[in-house]
């Protein structure tokens, strides 16, 4: 056994206990192994984190050892000697997934829990990965949780959070919303000799010491042992005189040993959230690119389900389906599959996995959205009226591309909105593109006719004199260099009056520049020409292709622009043929897993797409799950574990000049981390290849291929709206060519007050559940209006529980509204009784 602390009079506590599950680790005879140990050793008490489907396992291969477990379980006070401290339906680590995501883990994995323990309730939230993410108290509190810890010890490979305070504190959310909870000590220190612990795993005599001398009058360690590990009590015998160790659940710890204890407020920020991952590595970044699909199409499908249940009165909401497509998102967010992504057999990886799970999800939400879509159309008409749905709460205007119907492809068309007024359109191969105008949640239809549109300039490219070539919209000047590998030297944006690149910077705009270590050290794709074709050509969109080379690989970039549309979209294919390293360099014979240097840490090596903003004294802001920080970084760099930063972008990341008066928005398709500093222009970590986390070589395999976007912009990114942009990006306007079934010709079913975002819609027993996220906007009371029949409206928890009634108001032709106390970053959920 492990050595304890000795000869101390002060009690010392600790929190031991099992973490994993049937996808992780989790063998047969587990269960009955913590079994026989809980009655051998009438000391102990024990915190589970266990997969909820691991018990579905159980049932089948021990079902004496399950009931015997439920007996347990069903002890629920806070003296009860097991506790279920994270019922997340795949342990996420959280901070790298949607809010959205993050609130099913805990539905599904609750719902799936309560099925095998009737009864149980959830007090503490604890982890033993770095499973943590800054808006985590006003989920927990809303899901009935009432503690919470932000301790690791003994599993810090992915990060840990900042060390702060005492004992206990205030955990407080970006919306305000306090937790009772455990932290990483000021003086709990990361271990020497370790790059996966800090002090506290073993309850050391140096960890005790150090908390006594702290003040802290009731010091706690913590592990959760891996399901599978045979030694039982982690600490030994807590009894014994010499050990002065009493192991506890969280429960009984903050209910009865430190109720009355000191606490004081932490204002938690995502910076405060120390996590790395293998950021650029191609496997993590396929996985999250396929994580965001999934996202956004089941999301999606929910929104468009609600939309067209409402519109037919119809109430029969594909919940199987649903579940499933949600069940197979969540696994792909298990924390193994991004932190050991190749580990598994074979054929069966957690890669392997991500790819079955996630193309399950996007299968059924697509669908369940065509099926739903189906309700909005006709079968009968030649198929001539254009649909177009809305499913953010915004109006939008957006370019859409429709395929042109049989009958009138090659033929001079027209597109007419609802009113009959004849709109500007582009033809594109067999795709005509125009400019939908959407209300909120919603829809609007426009028809196609065979009458000539008029012909205007509006968006277009232009080959220059000096062979550089200009990309041009109502709203943009770009100025791209063929001779500087296609390089964008001026981006100018027309209503700002304001030039957007530091034209003196070395670094080029759009650039793409990395170590690439075997290949002679700093390479960027300005160091040679590129071949530059124009593919689309107005009014409506207008696009170019850059071809040019980077170590001698083709890469490819398509710069795209819209008629009246902010987002400038960019798409990346680099077409590697071999694994070519490109980061920090390191001799594998000299690498040992347990070094704090690590050169997957080094983002300024990494192939980074670079862009140098002509903008003063910058300030940077960042988006998270419900929650946007502004960022303290000097700069995003560091090498080693014991200095980790927080330089995720899990959406977007925004640059604004020191008076908030310019800043540029960058937008990206899959969780990955960015640059910044004070001598280091923003940018986006494109590429990695090289050693990962315990000496596993990451590599590239096949082509790259990325999405991102920029989004110049006055003010700050509140005001700039830059959240909703991004959710808009993530959901574009849906088209369906068909005979509109609708009685109307354009439809809102829920407008809300600026900066309110839904996140979610679902159909629940006939009720309409609305959930809004106040992004946007300051703490107030949010008008929300309603195009459709509901008899109440009620705020209701995750947990389901009613906490308070909304008064109905009656507005002209049909239209009903409510207002929502909401709380800056607050999320809101609202049930609409429908019958």
């Amino acid at each position: 056994m492990l050595c304890g602390v000795k000869a101390f009079s002060q009690q010392a506590y600790y929190i031991d206990g099992y973490h994993g599950g049937v996808w992780g680790h989790y063998p047969d005879w587990n269960t009955r192994f913590i079994l026989d140990n809980l009655n051998k050793h009438p000391y102990w008490n024990i915190n589970l984190e266990i997969e909820p489907e691991t018990w579905d396992r159980t049932a089948k291969v021990d079902p004496t050892a399950l009931k015997e477990l439920q007996a347990l379980i069903a002890n629920q006070t806070a003296s009860g000697r097991v506790e279920y401290v994270n019922p997340a339906y795949a342990q996420s680590y959280m901070y790298n997934i949607d809010g959205e995501s993050i609130i099913r883990q805990f539905a599904y994995g609750i719902d799936k829990l309560r099925g095998y323990f009737p009864g149980i309730t959830f007090n503490t939230y604890s982890t033993e990965e770095p499973c943590f993410t800054s808006a985590l108290p006003q989920i927990l509190k809303s899901f009935g949780f009432k503690y919470a810890s932000l301790k690791n010890p003994n599993t810090c490979f992915g990060g840990y959070t900042r060390a702060f305070g005492g004992e206990l504190v205030n955990w407080i959310g970006p919306d305000g919303t306090g937790i009772t909870t455990s932290p990483r000590y000021e003086v709990e220190a990361l271990s020497e000799k370790s790059t996966w612990q800090t002090i506290a795993w073993d309850n050391s005599p140096r960890y005790i010491k150090a908390a006594i001398k702290y003040g802290i009058p009731h010091p706690i360690g913590m592990t959760l042992q891996d399901a599978g590990w045979k030694g039982g009590p982690f600490i030994g015998n807590a009894d014994t005189e010499q050990q002065k160790n009493k192991y506890t659940t969280w429960h009984n710890y903050f209910a009865n040993i430190t109720p009355k204890d000191k606490r004081q407020d932490w204002k938690v920020t995502q910076e405060d959230m120390l996590v790395s991952l293998v950021w650029g590595s191609q496997v993590t970044q396929k996985l999250a690119q396929r994580v965001r699909v999934a996202e956004n199409k089941v999301l999606g499908a929910e929104k468009i389900a609600v939309i067209t249940g409402v519109l037919s009165k119809n109430t029969n909401w594909p919940k199987a389906g649903f579940d499933s497509a949600w069940r197979t998102l969540l696994l792909s967010q298990h924390h193994d599959c991004w932190i050991v992504p190749y580990n598994g057999k074979q054929g069966d990886t957690w890669t392997d996995k991500v790819v079955d799970w996630t193309g399950n999800t996007n299968r059924i939400s697509d669908s369940i959205s065509n099926v739903s879509l189906q309700k909005l159309l006709s079968k009968k008409g030649a198929g001539q009226i254009v649909t177009v749905i809305n499913t953010q709460a915004n109006k939008r205007n957006e370019t859409v591309s429709v395929t042109i119907p049989a009958g009138l492809q090659g033929k001079s068309l027209s597109v007419k909105d609802a009113s009959g007024k004849a709109m500007t359109s582009q033809v594109v191969n067999d795709k005509l593109l125009f400019v939908a105008s959407t209300p909120s949640f919603g829809y609007n239809t426009y028809s196609i006719t065979e009458t000539t549109a008029s012909i205007e300039k509006g968006t277009h490219v232009t080959e220059l004199a000096d062979g550089n070539f200009k990309l041009e919209s109502d709203l943009y000047s770009i100025i791209i260099n063929p001779k500087k590998g296609g390089s964008i030297t001026s981006l100018f944006a027309k209503k700002l009056n304001k030039e957007m690149v530091d034209q003196a910077n070395k670094n080029g705009f759009n650039t793409l520049r990395g170590n690439f270590y075997n290949d002679g050290g700093f390479k960027a794709s300005n160091d040679d020409a590129a071949t530059v074709t124009i593919l689309e050509n107005g009014p409506i969109r207008a696009s170019l292709q850059i071809k040019g080379k980077i170590v001698g690989t083709d890469l490819t970039q398509v710069i795209t622009l819209n008629k009246g549309q902010q987002i400038i979209d960019f798409n990346l294919n680099i077409n590697w043929k071999k694994d070519v390293g490109v980061g920090e360099d390191v001799v594998k014979s000299n690498y040992k897993w347990t070094n704090y240097k690590k050169p997957f840490y080094n983002d300024s090596n990494k192939l980074v797409t670079v862009f140098p903003l002509n903008l003063k004294t910058q300030k940077v802001y960042k988006n998270a799950p419900f929650d946007v920080t502004e960022s303290k970084l000097k700069n995003t760099f560091y090498n080693s574990w014991d200095s980790i930063k927080t330089t995720v972008i899990l959406n977007w990341v925004d640059v604004t000049d020191g008076e908030g008066k310019f800043g540029m928005a960058m937008f990206t398709d899959h969780t990955t981390s960015y640059t910044h500093g004070e001598n280091f222009p923003l940018g986006l970590v494109t590429q990695y290849s090289g050693m990962g986390l315990w000496g596993r070589s990451y590599f590239t395999d096949g082509p790259t291929n990325i999405h991102y976007a920029l989004m110049p912009h006055a003010g700050k990114w509140n005001e700039a709206g830059v959240w909703s942009a991004s959710a808009q990006w993530n959901e574009p306007l849906i088209v369906q060519v068909g005979n509109s079934s609708a009685t109307v010709k354009q439809q809102t079913l829920v407008n809300p007050q600026k900066g309110l975002i839904l996140t979610s819609a679902e159909n629940s027993n006939k009720d309409v559940l609305l959930r809004f996220f106040n992004a946007e906007g300051e703490t107030d009371k949010k008008k929300i209006i309603l195009n459709f029949k509901y008899t109440k409206a009620q705020v209701v928890e995750l947990n389901g529980k009613v906490s308070g009634e909304l008064k109905i108001t009656k507005l002209l032709n049909g239209l009903t509204s409510v207002e929502l106390p909401m709380p800056k970053f607050g999320i809101r959920t609202i049930r609409f009784s429908t019958i």
